[in-house]
């Protein structure tokens, strides 16, 4: 069969064919299985598959009438030329690869063992509507069995990004042999089905969004007493009541909708116009399975394009299988609103599980519609659910309508990490949760925590008049922990957007389970709330209450080897061990490898859609390391010859352990912006004796403000020319010693238990140490969670 585009054809070589069957040999640990009685096979690309065009590797093929054997380097195919069956198909693994006995795939082995377990790590799920805690996860393509099997049978054909039902009966299977290489099998997969795209720069920014009856005014003012209390916002979301929804007995449920409540926005264009020179992008909610009524201002247009009598008033159905719908769905109800500045949409319903087209999920074709059509006006993006493999070529996916509750909380960070073993990268919850629980200002807290910390950080929530997200609704402490996080997030949008890059042309998911990093370690696997965030932050979020005598939230951690800093307060760890954090509700572990440096917007308040002038570089002293600002222009869909790229290079000269030298080089990459005001936060450092900086042919002398408290060192480096790179020479590094006693301290200062229990801790803190000590705080069977924050400061790294 042809094909429209030729990378969706396997090179001939690559192809073991006869009669009612095909095998591919797309990688050494990459195969495509395919069965077809009548020898019609795909060719084109489908729902989930774009390129099959690798380069050819090394196989051996040995046939006699009854077996086909293919070997590769790293799999043994063994068929038995006949209908699939599991005794006549089997893939073998031919290296120690994984950590499991099974080595070999049966066609129609089960994901689940007879025992009840999965060797599969999971993927994720279609949505996590009404769910109050975890959900069972679809599989994914990573196993601690070393393979999994992608079946896209099922899967469409697709010609000129149109969706083709596929000739005769059919199985089509990927076989995924890749042992324990999750970065590989994520890597090849991007290759097959297309890689992670770039989102707009602002769509990592903080959204803002509730289901709420708006005027224009109304949120407006908002957004400007936002702005007043120096809380961030990139994205306005509107949800439903932005259109017409009261329609009467024969208008509709009210739910599908494309024309505005005047009422409500007397003026759309101009309080789109409004949002915009707020720097704030925006997107309208859309639920349209109910089709086009009568009601809205663009019936007769969409009529008259279908051929129908627009003065019958009779309701046209919701068709997306249709070419003639689709084009009308989208020039007369949605252009006309993107013209007056709707940046993007919101498909906020999954509009059921059937079309006229047998196998086709309207969710898909929806989310495929509106992503390709928004590539008209710059760079792609859409704002919907999750339509099964495949799904990460349409982001940002939205996750559904969770329960208020510590349940739902304690489940995201795992449901968000693991949905990197699918590529699925782009998560979007209700950040908060949307309906049903209670009032909590703790949970909120701890919510809007993960929120800065997750893919996009979106506060939602229900319509109910005491269910909104704004800070000033928890209390003044929550308020204040909440604004400066939120103003964190935005901070951050440098290093996350660098991450996002990564992702794109590396496969590297910006958040992704410990065990990505860490395949062959055993106890990556044993914290699934546990993950990375971009290349150099190790992220343990708390979903569960504080201990109410301490005050203090907790979370189990596993840290691999070499040295970690905590972020917020600069404490050191040795890694290597798994260990359990406790916080108080104003801190979230946050660790970053010794090494590390974070590229950071110095104004939170700034435009987060534009690279910003004015950097700050958070280095994490203790080892040699840096890292790669990637920047872009902003405009359109850049490919890798667009980036724009800073190595950001730390280099530690002789050192004692406590104090030695340092070097920081900036070295701008070609379209790199050539000027910027630059400040070096050295976190963990209490000092430095002396800073000296070369850049724009100049050297001088600098000073470095040395740490107060938790806080870091800071050199002013002002504004710098970077045509010719810049090098800070930073001599008499002092590492900050751990203060064993003031840390104690302060958590029995906080602590509501008896004050005499909180003299004879300190007795002993002040009296001895280490191992000694901690034995003998355990003998005072000390309340809550006491002796284990006593024992994570005791046994903290010390340089």
């Amino acid at each position: 069969m042809s094909s429209s585009d030729p990378l969706s054809i396997a090179d001939p070589r690559a192809v073991v064919q006869g009669s009612g069957y095909r095998f591919t040999v797309l990688t050494s640990r990459l195969l495509r299985m395919e069965r077809s009685a009548d020898d019609c096979f795909t060719d084109r690309p489908t729902q989930l598959v774009a390129r099959r065009r690798f380069e050819v590797p090394e196989h051996t093929v040995r046939e006699t009438d009854d077996w086909l054997d293919i070997w590769t380097e790293d799999l043994h195919v063994r068929y038995d030329k006949g209908p699939f069956t599991g005794g006549g198909l089997s893939v073998s693994m031919r290296r120690r690869a994984q950590g499991s006995h099974r080595t070999a795939w049966h066609y129609g082995d089960p994901v689940a063992a007879p025992d009840g377990r999965s060797s599969n790590l999971g993927g994720t799920a279609r949505t996590l509507d009404d769910v109050d805690g975890a959900v069972d996860l679809e599989p994914g393509l990573m196993s601690l069995d070393g393979y999994a099997v992608v079946d896209d049978s099922a899967s469409l054909e697709l010609r000129d990004d149109w969706i083709v039902s596929r000739a005769g009966a059919q199985e089509d299977l990927y076989f995924f042999g890749y042992g324990r290489d999750y970065q590989a099998a994520l890597g090849d997969f991007f290759r097959l089905a297309g890689p992670s795209p770039l989102l707009p720069r602002w769509a990592l920014g903080n959204w803002w969004s509730r289901y709420h009856r708006y005027s224009a005014q109304e949120y407006l003012a908002l957004m400007d007493r936002f702005a007043a209390l120096g809380i961030p916002f990139s994205v306005a979301v509107l949800d439903m009541d932005w259109h017409l929804v009261d329609l009467g007995a024969t208008g509709g449920s009210g739910w599908t909708g494309y024309t505005w409540d005047r009422g409500l926005f007397p003026d759309p264009a101009g309080f789109l116009a409004a949002l915009h020179e707020r720097d704030l992008h925006v997107t309208l909610n859309v639920h349209p399975a109910d089709g086009v009524r009568s009601h809205e201002e663009a019936y007769a247009d969409v009529a008259r394009d279908l051929g129908l009598d627009p003065g019958t008033g009779l309701e046209i159905a919701f068709d997306i299988t249709s070419r003639e719908f689709v084009e009308a769905y989208l020039k007369r109800l949605h252009h006309p609103q993107e013209a007056i500045g709707v940046d993007f949409w919101w498909l906020d319903w999954q509009s059921g599980t059937q079309t006229r087209v047998p196998g086709l999920d309207p969710l898909w074709m929806l989310n495929h519609v509106h992503y390709r059509d928004s590539a008209r006006r710059g760079r792609p993006l859409t704002f919907s659910r999750y339509a099964g493999l495949g799904s990460h070529r349409y982001p940002v996916g939205f996750s559904g309508d969770t329960i208020v509750t510590w349940a739902s909380l304690d489940f995201q960070p795992r449901f968000t990490a693991t949905a990197a073993n699918v590529g699925y990268f782009w998560w979007s919850h209700d950040i908060g949760g949307h309906l049903g629980g209670a009032k909590d200002s703790e949970l909120a807290t701890r919510w809007c925590q993960l929120g800065v910390f997750s893919p996009i950080n979106r506060l939602h929530s229900t319509s109910s008049a005491f269910n909104s997200k704004e800070p000033w609704r928890f209390g003044d402490q929550a308020e204040r922990i909440m604004t400066r996080f939120l103003r964190l997030r935005h901070r951050l949008v440098p290093y996350l957007y660098s991450a996002m890059w990564v992702s794109h042309t590396d496969g590297i998911a910006p958040i992704r389970p410990m065990y990505h990093d860490h395949p062959g370690v055993p106890e990556a696997y044993e914290v699934p709330n546990e993950y990375m965030f971009g290349p150099d932050l190790l992220v343990a979020p708390i979903t569960t209450p504080v201990d109410r005598r301490t005050h203090l939230g907790q979370v189990t951690a596993w840290l691999p080897a070499g040295s970690w800093v905590d972020v917020f307060t600069g404490r050191r760890y040795d890694g290597g061990r798994q260990l359990v954090l406790h916080r108080t509700l104003a801190g979230m572990p946050v660790l970053a490898r010794a090494g590390a440096v974070v590229p950071l917007a110095a104004d939170p308040m700034g435009d987060a859609a534009v690279n910003p002038g004015a950097l700050v570089l958070q280095v994490f002293a203790g080892a040699d390391g840096g890292c790669v600002l990637l920047e872009d222009s902003g405009q359109g869909d850049p490919g890798i010859g667009d980036r724009q790229e800073t190595a950001i290079t730390w280099r530690q000269g002789p050192w004692d352990g406590r104090e030695g030298d340092a070097v920081l080089g900036v070295a701008p990459g070609p379209g790199v912006r050539t000027r910027r005001t630059l400040t070096v936060e050295l976190i963990g450092v209490a000092s430095v004796r002396r800073g000296l900086v070369r850049a724009g042919g100049r050297e001088v002398e600098v000073r470095a403000v040395p740490a107060h408290g938790d806080g870091p060192t800071v050199v002013e480096l002002g504004a710098v020319d970077l045509s010719a790179g810049l090098e800070l020479r930073l001599e008499g590094v002092l590492v900050r010693q751990p203060d064993i006693a003031a840390q104690a301290f302060a958590l029995l200062d906080d602590a509501e238990i008896s004050y005499d229990v909180k003299s004879r801790v300190m007795g002993l803190v002040g009296s001895m140490s280490g191992s000694a000590l901690l034995a003998a705080l355990h003998v005072l069977a000390l309340p809550g969670n006491l002796y284990g924050a006593l024992l994570e400061i005791v046994s903290a790294a010390r340089e």
